[in-house]
């Protein structure tokens, strides 16, 4: 797994899949505006660009209830999540 490497589109479109998943929880899209500072209209507009799509992810990563979770619900594993991230602008290897 570790040369494993996900292209970007693949990636962008887990990290949509994962946006999807968190604003569907009321509670967890609050947790996760808090978290970012965004406000919902902010980001409704800009859902689709790398920052925040990385955001979503890192969100994610942070938080390994929510990962396992995310991962189980779209049948992924959830070293995909972490592949995506690494994929996408403004990563840090962890």
């Amino acid at each position: 797994m570790r040369d494993a490497t996900l292209s970007p589109v693949s990636a962008e479109v887990t990290a949509l899949q994962a946006l999807a998943w968190v604003v569907t929880d009321q509670d967890r899209a609050m947790r996760f505006l808090a978290l970012t500072g965004c406000d919902s209209e902010t980001l409704r507009r800009r859902a689709g660009e790398a920052d925040v799509l990385g955001a979503v992810l890192d969100f994610l990563l942070d938080d390994e209830a929510s990962l396992l979770a995310f991962a189980d619900e779209v049948d992924l594993p959830a070293q995909s999540v972490a592949l995506a991230r690494f994929a996408l602008p403004g990563a840090l290897r962890r």
